[in-house]
């Protein structure tokens, strides 16, 4: 037998595994890495956050991103560098961040790699019956195999879409293996570029939803970095200082996508910063403030979340607990609050761990079951367990 087989088969039969889970969501502002200690499988997972750290992309590696990730067209010689060159940074990355943690690699047991999405492309986008859904994330996993020598699981969400799903929210499958709660409805909420939630009602009986609810971060983000020359506008600072503008809300609103049933996906594609120019264009706010834009960018998040939140759940108690990138823009997170007046809110550390570092403790996760779980039923029919992630053996 190949010596890597017997390695990988010794991995899978480890009753705890440290797995490095790694996480680059739509906003492209970098790389986070979560080390994780993983005791069990399935609905009996313990999960111990070691280590965690962001690491921001360099100017460089932004600036080739900005010329591949969710456009229309591209240079395929771009794109084919960027998924080999994506890579081994990635692994340079990794190296460095164990380094500072003080662990050798032979002490990880795998890697778990989402990658970079360059295009998500489900049905509802791309509007081609004949063809499936479709999505691509970069950053190829050999190259990060072969630069740290760790086991790497990478290319998680193209068997959700072999199977007939829209490839995300690949989040949502540990949420409801490990998050949910027999005392309350829950709510696990993302606000990431894209926002997305799982909800997870209290009886069992009842199924879980979820779904993107449209921008998180990505509209506010792209409005800073191009109107205020900064990554991103702190706590919504400018936000605050602005006015809402009905009349481009409303047109922001206007898009099909908000009317799809659940469970649905959507992206930067759909949702760029030409959607806010063409919205303005229509309203004649072409001259608005900074500060209003911001605003009214940040009532279209808070709205249209609310409003998905509200189709799945419009009684009871409801438990919300909140990670990404907005739980950190405190003017968001109290229009949001306002709008969902009778949910209670939590960072989601509250009751487990840092919520920076939720997504890449998932795909870990994932990768702990692609090695020695059972796999996941993709409908509620339970017909066929289906397991993700590809293999990329070191050597």
């Amino acid at each position: 037998m190949n010596s890597q087989i017997f390695s990988l088969q010794t991995i899978a039969r480890q009753k705890e595994k440290i797995v490095l889970g790694l996480m680059s969501g739509t906003s492209m502002d970098g790389l986070d890495l979560a080390l994780c200690r993983i005791r069990g499988h399935g609905k009996e997972t313990d999960i111990e956050l070691l280590e965690f750290a962001t690491q921001s992309y360099p100017d460089a590696v932004k600036e080739k991103l900005q010329k591949i990730v969710s456009v229309d067209s591209c240079r395929l010689q771009d794109l084919c560098l960027l998924h080999s060159s994506l890579g081994d940074f990635t692994a340079d990355v990794i190296l460095k961040g164990l380094d500072k943690w003080g662990w050798k690699t032979d002490h990880v047991d795998c890697i778990a790699s989402h990658g970079q999405t360059a295009f998500h492309a489900p049905r509802s986008h791309h509007q081609q019956k004949n063809e499936p859904n479709s999505t691509l994330q970069i950053g190829d996993g050999d190259h990060i195999a072969y630069g740290t020598g760790i086991l790497t699981l990478s290319d998680f969400r193209q068997k959700h879409t072999a199977a007939g799903g829209e490839g995300a929210p690949m989040a949502a499958l540990i949420d409801r293996m490990l998050f949910g709660s027999t005392e309350t409805n829950r709510l696990l909420l993302n606000i990431g570029g894209i926002a997305n939630f799982t909800y997870l009602p209290q009886s069992e009986n009842s199924h879980s939803v979820t779904a993107d609810t449209g921008p998180g971060n990505t509209l506010l983000d792209a409005a800073a970095r191009k109107l205020l020359d900064k990554p991103y506008d702190e706590d919504g600072a400018a936000a605050r200082r602005g006015t809402v503008n009905l009349r481009l809300l409303n047109e922001l609103k206007n898009e099909p996508y908000f009317n799809l049933d659940f469970p649905k996906t959507t992206g930067p594609e759909r949702f760029s910063w030409n959607y806010v120019t063409r919205a303005q264009e229509v309203t004649g706010t072409t001259d608005i403030s900074v500060e209003n834009l911001l605003a009214t960018l940040t009532a279209f998040t808070a709205d249209t979340i609310a409003e998905a939140v509200q189709k799945v759940h419009a009684d009871g108690s409801l438990e919300v607990l909140v990670s990404g990138g907005g739980l950190h823009n405190q003017f968001l997170m109290d229009d949001l609050k306002k709008k969902l007046n009778n949910a209670s809110f939590r960072s989601f550390e509250t009751s487990y761990f840092n919520p920076d570092a939720k997504e890449a403790v998932c795909f870990a996760v994932l990768a702990n079951e692609m090695l020695s779980g059972e796999g996941f039923y993709m409908d509620s029919n339970r017909q066929r367990r289906i397991n993700f992630g590809k293999i990329s053996l070191p050597a």
